[in-house]
């Protein structure tokens, strides 16, 4: 069998683009199903208001209206609450208030955006039409929308149980430790800063199509979610009061993620409650305006840093309070980015005492949670950002205070003040190399020139590290399927999803690699509950780290499983059967026979080795021993034109753990 090349490693077209740039993906609003309704959702346009009645009549009847639902209805049927956050403690070691959270607000509206009511109808112009005849009475409320405002004395209350506004209180780092530095310095840096709240705006507006199957008592979902199993195991039990199997969480294509799609939304819940009750397919997507009010927000904190150094410059404590705006509700991911990833805030230095205090606080705003990062850049953005107010306080150059504070490739592995352990590293090494990159020896030249044409010109750095396969605190495993088909082709069940990054080729490139197949006659499928019966899904970079690893171990099963079968076939030794480009062979001899008749034989019971069940399918799970710690360094130079203000990039070098990047204007 001539084996097309499709090595890990080699550069190859991505096998997603074809139907992509041909309009042939699958997303979320392109599913529709047979006598499929419409739904729209009726928000609140109050950040805080007290809902004194919902008049449907009006809604009801409306041309093409099937039903108006409220909160009400969704108690009627004893739907459940949306996930919250229960392993939070407040500041006196309390729990958290465990915020209720139903699909369909009752009592309360708590930010610009909460649903209150749910019209269904036979086309979407004819739902869009009712719901402007819902008619919500409200008493508007006080609002609070930053964090430094809902914190104050006499602040409006997001909760009753909450009065304070403060949602948790979590820390890491021995505080003792850190204040005793501290009380000796011989000098102490304090840094102020603001990490504005952001929108995704993925390219996608999020979508869901739910079904419900009454001679089975299934549900099906049809959304663009990170994590099918994970949402499958939020919205089973918790909230329909059905076991997970009866429950089909399906993905396909998906135009953009961040993080944003990583939970369960309201509307997951109504269109699969609305299916149920009208018996027909239900439909819901956001457009652009909803999506800015409705998709979790990223971001958002308040928070102070401060570094304390010795009389020679060296690192002794750094101390970092995070004010952490999580919205109107305490979801299972808004605590997250300010607490799962703040151990990068020591860095790549020496730091030998870090504490960290993050405050979680309610506003009357769409809730918050992962995005871009999850908190890794504002752990760079805080430890890099107090080094170089330090270094000018102190009249020292920034760098040269960096490379007194690098942690040396010597000490790996290397146990930093804030609970991560680095397994290795050269972060010297790649920093040096940036700053030959970026010339940085000629900067004083350029800014001088820049300076005599009237222009300002400034360089600065940054040595960021993260965490990759993680959470660091618990990472996740993933599981793959490989099933060789009687004609030799391979079908790959992922436990990973894509979310545009290209994993099909990626995972595609894996298999064709070590099984030999070519990959044409390789079909990846991933993102059915169905399908696989428990999966990762995507985020925290581990795609490929976790997922192509458990891929990779199922390949190495089948590869075994193959062995065995071609033993027989050959008459030969299991320990001198290899798999060389495509074919079983007998070690040192020419005696072999291909991999379709391998696969062929494999569903022959009376031709497989004894004891062998019939079939050519391995399943694999890769649960990692570790996260992964990337790291680099980032040098950029820029012109400022002082009339105008307009900012333009010069030189950009990047030197990362695993490659190297340099442009320049």
């Amino acid at each position: 069998m001539k084996v097309e090349k499709y090595a890990v490693g080699q550069s190859v077209t991505r096998l997603e683009d074809p139907r992509l740039v041909q309009g042939l993906g699958r997303y979320s609003d392109d599913v529709n199903l047979a006598r499929q309704a419409y739904a729209v959702v009726v928000r609140s346009p109050h950040a805080h208001a007290r809902i004194r009645a919902i008049d449907t009549s009006g809604a009801l009847k409306a041309p093409g209206v099937i039903a108006v639902l409220t909160g009400e209805d969704l108690a009627a049927d004893r739907v459940g609450d949306l996930p919250t956050d229960r392993s939070r403690k407040r500041r006196d070691g309390s729990p958290a208030f465990p915020t209720p959270r139903p699909a369909l607000a009752r009592g309360r509206a708590r930010h610009v955006g909460d649903p209150v009511a749910l019209v269904v109808a036979d086309t979407h112009e004819q739902a869009v039409d009712a719901a402007e005849l819902v008619a919500v009475d409200y008493e508007p409320l006080p609002a609070v929308a930053a964090s430094t405002d809902a914190i104050r004395p006499g602040a409006p209350a997001v909760w009753d149980e909450a009065p304070d506004n403060v949602a948790f209180v979590w820390e890491a780092g021995p505080r003792d430790a850190v204040e005793r530095a501290f009380a000796t310095a011989a000098h102490v840096t304090k840094l102020d800063f603001v990490v504005t709240r952001v929108a995704a705006a993925p390219l996608e507006p999020r979508a869901a199509v739910g079904e419900y199957d009454r001679r089975t008592g299934r549900y099906t979902l049809h959304t663009g979610i990170q994590g099918p199993h994970g949402l499958r195991a939020l919205l089973a039990e918790p909230v329909l009061r059905v076991p997970q199997s009866r429950l089909r969480v399906v993905t396909g294509e998906v135009g953009g993620s961040f993080g944003m799609r990583s939970g369960a939304y309201p509307e997951h819940v109504l269109v699969l409650w609305a299916a149920k009750r009208i018996g027909r397919p239900v439909k819901w997507t956001s457009d652009r305006r909803e999506g800015f009010v409705t998709d979790e927000h990223g971001r958002d904190n308040v928070s102070t840093a401060e570094l304390a150094l010795d009389a020679n410059g060296r690192f002794v404590a750094l101390r970092v309070e995070i004010n952490l705006n999580i919205g109107a509700y305490l979801t299972p991911r808004s605590a997250g980015p300010g607490t799962n990833n703040v151990g990068g805030i020591a860095g790549v230095y020496t730091t030998p005492a870090i504490h960290v205090q993050t405050t979680g606080i309610f506003s009357h705003t769409t809730p918050t949670g992962p995005y871009r990062g999850a908190g890794r850049p504002e752990a760079t953005y805080a430890i890099e950002r107090v080094i170089d107010v330090a270094a000018r306080e102190l009249g020292v150059d920034p760098l040269e205070l960096r490379r007194r504070n690098l942690i040396p490739s010597s000490a790996m592995p290397f146990k930093t003040g804030l609970v991560f352990t680095y397994d290795c590293g050269d972060f010297a090494k790649g920093m040096e190399l940036a700053l030959e990159l970026a010339d940085y020896a000629g900067f004083p030249k350029r800014r001088d020139e820049a300076r005599a044409r009237g222009k300002l010109r400034g360089l600065g750095i940054a040595n960021p590290i993260e965490v990759a396969g993680g959470p660091y605190t618990g990472v996740n495993p993933d599981t793959a399927q490989l099933r060789v088909n009687p004609d030799g082709s391979v079908s790959l069940f992922a436990g990973s999803t894509s979310m545009g990054q290209g994993n099909e080729t990626a995972f595609a490139q894996i298999v064709s690699d070590r099984l030999g197949v070519p990959v044409a006659r390789i079909q990846i499928f991933a993102g059915d509950t169905d399908a696989l019966d428990t999966g990762r899904g995507n985020g925290g970079s581990g795609a490929l780290t976790v997922g192509g690893s458990a891929v990779t171990r199922a390949t190495e099963k089948v590869v075994d499983r193959g062995r065995r079968i071609a033993a027989r076939m050959l008459e030969a030794a299991y320990e001198d059967v290899e798999l060389r480009e495509g074919r079983f062979a007998v070690k040192g001899t020419d005696r072999g026979v291909d991999w379709n008749a391998v696969a062929r034989t494999a569903y022959q019971p009376r031709q497989i080795p004894a004891g062998m069940e019939p079939g050519f399918s391995e399943t694999a799970s890769f649960m990692p021993p570790a996260v992964t710690f990337p790291n680099g360094t980032h040098v950029c130079e820029v012109e400022i034109d002082p009339e105008s203000g307009l900012v333009r990039i010069e030189r950009l070098a990047v030197v990362t753990s695993t490659r190297t990047r340099s442009r320049r204007r």
